[in-house]
Order: structure tokens, then sequence, then C-alpha cells
């Protein structure tokens, strides 16, 4: 059984989904900062993620993603093989390598695979996020939207005067004067 990081930052990137799914949409730059993963990289996780139906898009400003489902119905099982491509089922399968013995120790490993399947079947997303909360983490909210500008100040009792010209010909003529 081959168990690659894709798994492991899958899983890690949907653990912090969970925290915060209830700030609504979490855009994909936050995850990346926050879990050290590459944004292109995560990208192609989310999107592997998005056509299993784990997580869901939505696009435009405070846009990201969301689960899917509830985090209690969503398995670590489900993202492993949602990302993993079917490694996990077989990862031998389509490879040609030169002729071998028998495979002695197949049955073992095989054995070993499902029974590890079967555990992360058993491990729910809203499991994972709740040992992190109970262990002290705290999920930030939904950060600050930043001005574009400074914020504008109430307007003093006197209205400002300017003295500029409101105007390209105005302006012109300030120079002719």
């Amino acid at each position: 059984m081959r168990m690659s990081t894709k798994g492991r930052f899958a899983v890690n990137a949907m653990i912090d989904l969970t925290l915060r799914e209830r700030s609504g949409p979490v855009a994909l730059a936050a995850i990346a900062t926050r879990q050290q993963i590459s944004l292109s990289y995560l990208e192609q996780l989310f999107s592997r993620l998005r056509r299993a139906g784990l997580v869901q898009s939505t696009r435009g400003p405070g846009g990201g993603y969301t689960l899917g489902r509830d985090a209690a119905e969503i398995s670590v099982a489900d993202v492993m093989l949602a990302v993993e491509d079917g490694e996990l089922e077989g990862e031998e399968r389509g490879r040609e390598e030169a002729p071998r013995g028998p495979d002695l120790s197949g049955s073992l490993w095989s054995s070993v695979q499902h029974v590890m399947l079967r555990h992360m079947a058993t491990i729910t997303l809203r499991v994972l996020a709740d040992e992190q909360i109970a262990a002290g983490y705290v999920a930030d909210e939904k950060p600050a939207r930043r001005a574009i500008g400074p914020l504008p100040q109430p307007l003093a009792a006197k209205p400002v005067r300017s003295t500029a010209p409101n105007s390209v010909f105005a302006f012109g003529q300030s120079f002719v004067r």
C-alpha cells in the first residue's frame, strides 16, 4: 500500500475546512498559508475532492470552499480514496515491470490494506475536528476585509472648499491667466 503526502495534505486541509465551516466559504489561499501547502498543489487536491462530492466551491468575492456533506458523514477513507487515484486499492495495477517470482506475501499486504481502509472509514472529519478543539485549537474567524482606501472620516461642521480647478479645461485656463 502506498500512502503519499497527497492524502495527508488533503486530510489536513479538510480538517482545516471543517474547523472553519461556520464562517462560510474558506479560500484555498488561506488554507494553503495555514497548512504551509503550495496553493497550486492544493488546487489540484480540491479539484479531486470536488469531483468526489466532498467539497463545494463558491465563486466570486467572499467565495471559497465548503464541505459537500456534513462533516460527520465524510470519513478519512473518503478523502484518501478521492485524492489517491485508487492507488489504495491496488498500487501495482497498470505498472509494467520485469517478470518477478511468485508474490508470497500478497495476501498479507492485501489484508493489511483492507484493515486500514476499514479503520479509516470509521474516522470522520467531525471527530478529528472535535479532537483539535478539545486539544485547545481555536479556529480564527473570517479575516476582516481590507478597505481599498482610507475609511471615510465624519464630515466637519464646515465643508472644506478647494480652489483647485475642477476640470481639465479649468486647469488649462489656470496657466493662461
